[in-house]
């Protein structure tokens, strides 16, 4: 078999593919709203950033590209996140039918995704791709024309781009301030989110809930207790933190009234786990709500979605792991059921490299820029993570910049985890096992 081929590497090089094809389509004169054409930078920074469903850009969207560039970059966008959703499932089945016998027997017993039929699998992502951003566009153009008197084509336009870019979690919009003169209608904001919920939630979650809708939650799997509860602490934690230290912030939150703050808090909550949207200005955020957004974004959301981040299962095993190690139990169990060795190191692996390459690439932009850490740090997990949001430094960066933020975000989409097993010829065991030996931790 061809090495190129192996699932794990058709992934990254699917994704090179359609960065090099978008970078030359952004690069046509036909894509550029002004005279001349886009510089190759632009174009690889923004192709880059659609196809990774992350939202940093470079140039306003809404004035620098032509229509056409524009649909381009819906287009790169809307096969970044399928292609993610198709590539993290199939790879997922293709693991689950590795394992043992036993092992598949408890996986569809805990009502996993199908993992003998993946014709079916991928025409049920592709439906609820599709069903979803119509129904959110629909919902939106139908806002922005009745509420914001834009003609039907234009606000049939807006409403679609819109409804892709966030179910997509790529945080492109065709306003120049990002959704900021949305940022008190609920019309506008809660489509949006619910679309960035239901993509970023993953696929697997979402077909499981399908599939026992008419059963309780003890039902569920592992995997779906993990991101359901996850999701709903990091929302609850992000709004009331994001209320807590921005409510009197004059440039963010205090000139709105109590309903305003709240929903504004909300969306940013739903927002920063990789969707990248903003109705606040996000250059006078508080300190504090800085570091909250490096949890939010850090974490991300659910695995096999369009959510980026090191997602949400990753750090509940971890914090599962750490409370039976401080218990000094010798198994760590979720929900009754006990986490194989293997997921156990898996978790470890992506933390490590996650944190690792945002350590270093943190490092690289402050050796290249005269920014303060704290914005620095905030554009590097906006990059890695696929969030999106920005403090407003991304356009200023030097050339040099440009490139470490393209390649965090393109490592940042396709996975630490698949570039390492991309990179590999073939996994390999050892005949033989070294004498063990502890050494002192701590």
């Amino acid at each position: 078999m061809n090495p190129l081929l192996h699932p794990a590497r058709l992934v990254p090089l699917g994704f090179l593919f359609a960065i090099l094809v978008g970078t030359l389509l952004l690069m046509l004169p036909v894509s550029h709203a002004g005279p001349g054409h886009a510089d190759w930078l632009t174009a690889l920074f923004t192709t880059t950033s659609a196809v990774c469903v992350t939202g940093l850009a470079t140039v306003d969207t809404a004035t620098y590209w032509s229509p056409f560039g524009q649909a381009v970059i819906m287009g790169l966008f809307q096969i970044g996140g399928f292609g993610i959703m198709t590539g993290a499932t199939l790879l997922g089945l293709l693991v689950s039918r590795r394992l043992s016998l036993s092992t598949r027997l408890v996986a569809q017993a805990e009502h996993a995704a199908d993992l003998g039929d993946v014709r079916t699998t991928l025409k049920v992502i592709f439906g609820v791709t599709i069903a979803v951003e119509l129904a959110v566009a629909l919902m939106l153009g139908v806002a922005l024309h009745t509420r914001y008197d834009e003609s039907w084509l234009l606000s049939a336009w807006h409403g679609l781009f819109l409804a892709v870019s966030s179910f997509n979690n790529a945080g492109f919009s065709l306003y120049s301030d990002n959704l900021m003169h949305f940022v008190t209608d609920p019309w506008i904001n809660f489509p949006i989110m619910a679309a960035i919920f239901i993509g970023g939630i993953g696929f697997p979650v979402l077909l499981e809930l399908w599939r026992s809708r008419d059963q309780d939650h003890t039902h569920w799997s592992v995997h779906t207790k993990l991101t359901m509860i996850g999701s709903g602490v990091l929302l609850a934690l992000g709004t009331f933190s994001i209320l807590l230290y921005e409510w009197g912030n004059p440039y963010t939150l205090g000139p709105l009234d109590l309903g305003g703050k709240i929903l504004a808090s909300l969306f940013h909550s739903v927002s920063a786990r990789t969707a990248g949207f903003n109705t606040l200005d996000m250059g006078h955020l508080t300190s504090e709500t800085l570091s909250v957004h490096y949890l939010l974004m850090y974490v991300g959301g659910g695995s096999a979605g369009t959510a980026g981040g090191v997602k949400i299962t990753t750090l509940a095993l971890l914090a599962y792991m750490v409370w039976a190690e401080i218990r000094g139990e010798p198994d760590t169990t979720m929900f009754g059921r006990k986490v194989s060795l293997q997921v156990q190191r898996q978790a470890l692996t992506v933390i490590f490299l996650s944190t690792t390459l945002i350590a270093f690439a943190t490092l690289a932009l402050l050796s290249v820029t005269d920014y303060p850490l704290e914005v620095v740090v905030f554009e590097a997990i906006s990059a890695f993570a696929t969030v999106g949001l920005s403090t407003g430094i991304t356009p200023n960066l030097p050339p040099s910049g440009l490139l470490i933020l393209t390649a965090l975000m393109f490592i940042g989409r396709v996975g630490t985890t698949t570039v390492a097993m991309a990179l590999a010829l073939r996994s390999r065991r050892k005949p033989f096992h070294y004498p063990e030996e502890n050494p002192i931790v701590g």
